[in-house]
Formats: C-alpha cells, structure tokens, sequence
C-alpha cells in the first residue's frame, strides 16, 4: 500500500465502461484519473501529454489490440506500469499480455476492490491476477500430452457435444468405462466441474485435419 498519487489513464473503447472505472478509482484518495483514450494510438498520444504511472488497459479495442499497445508501451514508456483489465479469462491471453510487457490481468467481471488492489500491487513493484486466473495458473502444468490416446478420443468426443452413450457407441466403450475416462482427463487437468471439462475440451480438443 501506498499514499504517493498514482497517476491512472483509462484505456477502453466504451465510454461507459470508462466512466463507471473513473467513478470506483477516483473514491480511492490516492488514485487520479488523469486522461482517459478509447484505443491504443490516443493512448499513446496520452501518455506523451501526461505524467501516468499506470496505463489501466482493454484487450479488444478498435485498431491495435491492448497487447500490441502493451509492447508499444514497454518500448516507448518503460516507466509507466500497465495492468490488463479484459472479459478474456483464457490463460493464453494472460500469456500472450504478460510476454507483452503487462504487469497484471485483471477481469472485468472481478469486485471493484479487486481493481484497486491490482493497482496497489502493482505499483508496488509486484504483479497481480485475478483470483480466478491465479487459480489456473496454479494448477500443474498438465496438458492434453498426459493424456492417453484413448482419453484424447473421449475429449475429441465431449467437445463435439456427445453425452456418455453417445461416447460409448462411438468407441465401442462401455458407459461405466466412458465415465472412468472422464473422471482421469479431470484428475490429470485439475479440472473439477463438468462444465469446466467440456469448456475444456471445446478449446483444446484435437480433430482429424487440426
């Protein structure tokens, strides 16, 4: 924590979304909004025209993506801290911003106090993610190459939408089989939930011709 005024800029390219961010973090007393831009060239421009320590920033703008104006950043203000405030909850994403020079990922659907400390953590020479994000981040670093060839067909499976006897036929399994196959995929990933499997295999399942 800290009392020093950190000097924020608002990167995002819905106004309202803006407003309501300038509204939770000017509460804070040492937090000051001091420009706002709605993409990544006026962000820049911004940061040129201003003192900001931090540049609080959007993936998905018109023109050059939040991360590219994270390299940008990096490259032309190194001093200034940049901390991604995105709906994006991938963690390729969260790779692809960190490589970028970020700091920090933080989701928009996260608790405004979320956001402030963030910003605190930052600042104070530390990075910072989402609870959710940590959470992934933290599980062992198991992907779809631990999984046997078998259990890759029944991802390959669950992200075409079949149920477990729709499984079962199409591999020539026995149902009670099918549900043990999935119980290990769970296991090896750290994966808890159903809905968080087919999430899953819908984003890392492998087809014929991929």
């Amino acid at each position: 924590m800290t009392d020093k005024l950190i000097h924020i800029l608002l990167v995002d390219d819905h106004p309202l979304v803006r407003d309501g961010l300038r509204a939770r973090l000017e509460a804070v007393p040492h937090f000051s909004v001091v420009a706002e831009a709605d993409g990544a060239d006026d962000a820049l421009r911004q940061a040129g025209e201003h003192a900001i320590d931090l540049v609080l920033m959007d993936i998905n703008m018109r023109g050059i993506s939040g991360i590219d104006a994270t390299a940008q950043f990096r490259q032309r203000y190194p001093a200034i801290a940049v901390l991604i405030l995105s709906m994006h909850d991938k963690i390729e994403y969260v790779s692809h911003a960190m490589q970028a020079g970020a700091r920090g990922y933080v989701l928009k659907d996260a608790p405004g106090k979320d956001i402030v400390l963030a910003i605190e953590t930052v600042m104070a020479g530390g990075i910072y993610y989402s609870a959710a994000l940590a959470r992934q981040l933290a599980r062992p670093a198991v992907q779809d190459n631990q999984l046997t060839v078998r259990e890759q067909e029944v991802l390959q499976q669950l992200a075409g939408g079949q149920s477990n006897k729709q499984i079962a036929r199409a591999l020539d399994l026995s149902v009670r089989t099918v549900e043990t196959h999935r119980l290990n995929i769970k296991r090896k990933l750290g994966i808890e939930g159903q809905a968080e499997l087919i999430r899953y295999a819908v984003q890392h399942a492998r087809f014929e011709g991929s």
